[in-house]
């Protein structure tokens, strides 16, 4: 089973960026992130499917956040930009097996592999 290890965690302003990355230990297609934050359910973020440019986002991190993958690298990475205090919590990396046809789709397909989390903190 692949194992992920996220980092880049940190505390900011509001504004400012951050950029976490998850390494694993081989290749799954889909990749994605997770948050989870004190009194909320944990929600999707973003995900994406090997060898894809775009990713598919919720909707609130849309235009602020990207996604990308270094395939040969087995890395994932999230650009954080324009952080807003409601971006504040844990983010974890997950990974997951989908047919092509079915794409990543953090809403419709549940993922299995999950890395322990990187804190985010940002504060007005």
């Amino acid at each position: 089973q692949v194992q992920l290890a996220e980092s880049g965690g940190g505390s900011v302003q509001a504004g400012e960026s951050l950029r976490l990355s998850c390494s694993a230990s081989g290749f799954t297609n889909c990749m994605g992130w997770f948050r989870t934050a004190p009194g909320k359910e944990r929600e999707g973020v973003a995900d994406i499917f090997a060898g894809e440019h775009d990713g598919y986002y919720t909707e609130s991190v849309k235009g602020r956040f990207t996604i990308s993958r270094d395939r040969a690298k087995n890395m994932l990475f999230l650009q954080m930009d324009a952080l807003k205090p409601e971006d504040t919590g844990t983010y974890y990396c997950a990974s997951g097996r989908r047919a092509p046809w079915q794409g990543c789709r953090f809403d419709k397909y549940p993922y299995d592999v999950w890395g322990h989390g990187t804190q985010v903190t940002v504060s007005t």
